[in-house]
């Protein structure tokens, strides 16, 4: 699966087109410990004195770094499909293996880091379901009122939960209606982008 960059992040990792690899590989151990620790921004000041350019630009070009490093660690983008998402920056071929040898070290530490700092939400466990039909009542003998009891088992960091719900069929489809209509929004460019920059 190839990376999708935006323009913005593109032109953020342009920068390190134009600096020594000594200076890639130090804005590489600042991008994982951005990651690790969070942004300092001494570290931006001390980089950009040295390299004679402006805080923003440093602070650019580490994040644009970082986001490489997050966005290809939580898809398990391959070693291939990593150097073809990179090749399109205009990197030199030291500067690709470079940024390669640094995703394969750390991808296992920061999908670990990620995974510690994701929320943790209920999630679906288990769905148990009767369909039931009242065929009469005393008071009406010719009656039919379907219903659908669900057992929604969820499970929130170990613990688990039971609720229960009824519904008529009407209500479930639709239900099922909008969660599709829901789930086909979820596939159009917008909302994958909208993603994307959320996460």
């Amino acid at each position: 699966m190839l990376l999708m960059l935006e323009e913005q992040h593109k032109k953020h990792l342009s920068f390190l087109t134009s600096v020594e690899i000594d200076v890639v590989r130090e804005f590489c151990r600042i991008s994982i410990e951005f990651i690790r620790k969070g942004a300092n921004p001494k570290v931006y000041q001390g980089a950009s004195q040295k390299l004679g350019v402006s805080v923003e630009t440093v602070q650019n070009g580490v994040e644009g770094l970082m986001y490489l490093l997050t966005e290809s660690s939580k898809l398990m983008v391959n070693e291939i499909d990593f150097q073809d998402s990179i090749m399109t920056l205009g990197f030199s071929e030291g500067l690709r293996q470079e940024l390669l040898e640094l995703y394969v070290q750390s991808r296992h530490e920061v999908r670990c880091i990620l995974s510690e700092m994701a929320m943790d939400l209920p999630h679906y466990h288990n769905l148990e379901w009767r369909f039931d039909v009242e065929v009469a009542s005393r008071s009406l003998r010719h009656q039919t009122t379907p219903k659908i009891l669900l057992k929604l088992h969820t499970e929130d960091s170990g613990k688990k939960e039971v609720k229960v719900l009824q519904t008529d069929p009407v209500n479930l489809v639709h239900l099922t209606n909008v969660l599709d209509g829901a789930l086909q929004e979820m596939k159009s460019a917008y909302c994958r982008r909208i993603v994307r920059n959320i996460k």
